[in-house]
Order: structure tokens, then C-alpha cells, then sequence
């Protein structure tokens, strides 16, 4: 059961997000609002990849650096990336140095590429994947959807690595492809509404 506490304010908020003020500010500025920028959608995918077999926060606090070391998590300039690059980043301290996952988020460029080429945008692709009868209650809890599960078997198709469905389930809620703040946290309703006034890319 998903549920909430007071936050700094004394508004209710999902209960996860209360471990440290990282958490909270990501959940009240970024987790659940849609996003149509295919650099950010992008960036998410690969963070996701990175956070595998790790807590979130550790790759929130890395952020930043994860940023400088992709070069802003531009998809032209990281399928560019050869292997001068993934040695640099077996170097980068500031980031998760795991070659498996440095090296897919490079591949992953390079299938983003391809996947923008046929479908106009990562955007496009990824919000064709919403399913409003697929949408979180904000009362389960669960790590995966039907959603999810068809979209990690398309991108796997398509090439793309460490896009699992627990991954790509991750990345629909913080993309706000679906709605998972808990009932009564006073996101919830702020995320249904910019749902609301956001178009999907076609």
C-alpha cells in the first residue's frame, strides 16, 4: 500500500520521498510531470540503465555528473563516443563506473538514433506506449505494467540494453507516462492536471 507524511510544509507527499531533501525537491519538481524533450527522455533511460542494482538516490546525488560526463546527455555526441571515451568514464569517479552500463548507454545513443530516424522523435515513440487503463491507482505498489513490459520487449527489438521492464516501468512514472503518487499526496493531482494540459508528441 502506497502511502504518505508531512513534508517540510506540512502538505502530505508520498512517503518515499521523505528520506532526504534530494528526494523530496525531484518528487515535487520533476517525478510524474510529463516530459516531452527527447534529451531528458533520453538522459531518464540511461539513468534508469545506471541505476540498476542500485538506489535511485545514488544516481540522483550523480546527477551532475553523470551530465558533464555524457556531454549533457546529448544523443549525437554520446553515440560519437568511442572507446578514448569509455576508458574516461571507467576513470570518472563522479559517476557509476560499471563498463557493462557505460557502454550501453553508448550503444543506446546510437539505437536512439536509429529509433528517431524511423519514428520522428523519442518522444513520439515513447508516448504512443501510454495506457490510461494501465495507469497507477496511488494505491499499489508495483515495479512493472502491461505498459512497460511492451515497451521494454519493443526497445529490445529495436537493440537498445538494460531497458528491462522494471526499468522501463520506472521511467514511465518519473516521465509521467503514469501517475504513481500515492492518494493524498498533493502531487497527485498536480500531475493529473499537467496530464491534462499536456499534448502528447505525434
Amino acid at each position: 500500500m502506497m502511502t504518505t507524511l508531512p513534508g517540510p510544509d506540512g502538505q502530505e507527499r508520498c512517503r518515499w520521498c521523505a528520506a532526504t531533501p534530494a528526494y523530496t525537491h525531484y518528487h515535487d519538481h520533476e517525478w510524474g510531470y510529463p516530459v516531452a524533450d527527447d534529451r531528458r527522455l533520453f538522459e531518464k533511460l540511461c539513468l534508469e540503465g545506471f541505476q540498476s542494482g542500485l538506489s535511485w538516490l545514488t544516481i540522483l546525488n550523480k546527477r551532475e555528473n553523470f551530465r558533464a560526463a555524457f556531454q549533457g546527455f546529448d544523443i549525437d555526441r554520446v553515440a560519437a563516443f568511442g572507446d578514448a571515451d569509455v576508458q574516461r568514464l571507467l576513470q570518472d569517479a563522479g559517476i557509476v563506473r560499471h563498463r557493462g552500463k557505460i557502454e550501453a548507454a553508448i550503444h543506446n545513443a546510437r539505437c536512439a538514433q536509429e529509433l528517431i530516424a524511423r519514428e520522428g522523435s523519442i518522444a513520439a515513440y515513447v508516448w504512443r506506449h501510454e495506457a490510461p487503463d494501465d495507469a497507477g491507482d496511488g494505491a499499489t505498489v508495483r515495479a512493472t505494467s502491461r505498459a512497460s513490459v511492451a515497451m521494454s520487449k519493443d526497445l529490445k527489438k529495436r537493440g537498445w540494453k538494460f531497458v528491462g521492464p522494471t526499468t522501463v516501468y520506472a521511467f514511465m512514472q518519473a516521465m509521467g507516462l503514469v501517475n504513481d503518487h500515492a492518494q493524498g499526496c498533493v502531487h497527485r493531482a498536480k500531475a493529473a492536471q499537467a496530464r491534462a494540459d499536456f499534448t502528447p508528441p505525434v
